[in-house]
């Protein structure tokens, strides 16, 4: 054989991450204000982003935009390429942090097994059939993926916050959704528990694939395990990895006002100077 026979295959061509979320000159305008306006993401399978920003400023907006619970003004928001709807299960959903009752006597495999057919009557009961067997098993693999086997079997009230929130997570898991919107997850949590949950969320869209959108006010307990930041202020969006958003030029931008960002030495980031914006919304 000549070596000008020899013909080295060519290189596969890398596979292209699929879109899980898009937004394209979204805004929503209430009451007569901007809530937010101008936004142009996408989101693909895997990724893990945090939507920051002060008190009011429009975060859980954004969230029941892409649930369908509440219709854009302007632009558009599609789900792996169809429009947002209301009820659609590729997206999971784990609402503000809900407290229970000490007393409260489902366990956590049970409250897990409701985001498979919460929509039926009461709890399952035990039962026999190929349905009941498949469903059982895939809780027991959700409760396994966050690290909750050992005590998911207990009352959930007797549950610490951070066992419990692990439980919610693979509540809104079980139904296996490509989308994974968590609103203010690390909220009354210790920061030993804001960190581990911040490394499950990571494990997560690294392992299963899912896009997560997770809400949060202190971005501190978050910072090294994002791929991306949605910051929300002033009827304005900024995204970026963190280094690009959370910088004393681009919030100053945001808000109109000086604003300075500080690192300290353990890499925590210090806003000084954020104004309140949590009564009111930038006029068009």
């Amino acid at each position: 054989m000549r070596l000008a026979e020899i013909v080295e295959p060519p290189t596969p061509a890398r596979p292209v991450p699929a879109i899980a979320l898009s937004f394209r000159g979204a805004g929503v305008r209430l009451g007569g204000r901007w809530i937010w306006r101008d936004v142009d993401l996408d989101v693909e399978q895997g990724d893990f982003v945090a939507v920051v920003g002060p008190n009011g400023a429009g975060k859980s907006t954004l969230l029941k935009a892409i649930l369908g619970l509440l219709p854009l003004s302007a632009g558009s928001v599609e789900i792996l390429g169809h429009p947002a709807t209301r009820g659609n299960r590729d997206v999971g959903y784990l609402p503000q942090r809900r407290s229970f009752d000490p007393d409260l006597r489902i366990r956590g495999v049970d409250l897990v097994r409701l985001g498979l057919d919460g929509s039926r009557w009461g709890v399952p009961l035990p039962g026999v059939g190929h349905r009941n067997t498949a469903a059982r098993r895939r809780v027991d693999e959700v409760i396994e993926l966050v690290g909750a086997t050992a005590y998911a079997r207990r009352p959930i009230g007797e549950l610490s916050g951070g066992e419990q929130q692990r439980l919610l997570i693979a509540q809104a898991l079980v139904a296996r959704p490509s989308i994974l919107l968590l609103d203010e997850p690390l909220d009354s949590l210790d920061m030993g528990n804001q960190q581990s949950i911040s490394a499950l969320v990571q494990d997560i869209c690294r392992t299963q694939r899912v896009a997560v959108l997770l809400v949060v006010h202190n971005v501190n307990p978050l910072v090294t395990y994002l791929d991306r930041v949605i910051y929300v202020a002033n009827g304005r969006t900024a995204i970026g990895s963190p280094a690009e958003v959370i910088t004393s030029e681009t919030l100053s931008r945001l808000y109109d006002s000086p604003v300075e960002v500080f690192r300290t030495k353990d890499g925590r980031l210090v806003v000084v100077g954020q104004p309140d914006v949590a009564h009111f919304h930038a006029d068009s």
